[in-house]
């Protein structure tokens, strides 16, 4: 019992540290009008992007090159929100690490769907760049979350 109140603890340490470090970041995030610009609870901003995905993508073309990314982007960009959480209930430190991987790997796949998106629908650039820096901005919380978990393993 012990041991998992000290994983805890540390998951909890990890998790603080990555708050401080994006603290003072400006986010450009104009047209995530919901979100606030300042966002900790990874699991809220998390399900905010997702929201945001899908509010873009209702407003998008329909045509036989449009459909399958809006589909993809939608599948993945869910996915980090829906890992994160799995990740917060890991059971142990190496079970953390292996799900903010795979966190982490789908902000990567909705990094590639975005910029596709990017190609087949050019009116929309402005949109889905301001969706694609607060992806970048994920993926390297998370990248920076793996590392630190990795470094109060050893």
């Amino acid at each position: 019992m012990r041991k998992n109140v000290q994983l805890i603890y540390k998951h909890q340490e990890t998790k603080t540290k990555i708050q401080t470090k994006t603290k003072h970041t400006n986010y450009n995030l104009s047209f995530i009008t919901n979100m606030p610009k300042h966002e900790f609870d990874l699991e809220k901003r998390t399900t905010e992007f997702a929201k945001q995905i899908i509010i873009l993508c209702g407003q998008l073309p329909r045509s036989p090159v449009i459909l399958p990314i809006i589909s993809q982007i939608v599948r993945s960009a869910g996915s980090i929100g829906a890992n994160y959480r799995e990740a917060n209930d890991s059971l142990g430190k190496k079970d953390f690490i292996f799900r903010l991987r795979i966190v982490r790997k789908e902000t990567k796949e909705t990094l590639h769907w975005l910029y596709l998106l990017e190609t087949a629908v050019p009116e929309k650039v402005k949109e889905i760049r301001e969706l694609t820096d607060e992806n970048i901005q994920l993926r390297n919380i998370f990248s920076a979350m793996i590392n630190n978990a990795i470094k109060a393993k050893s």
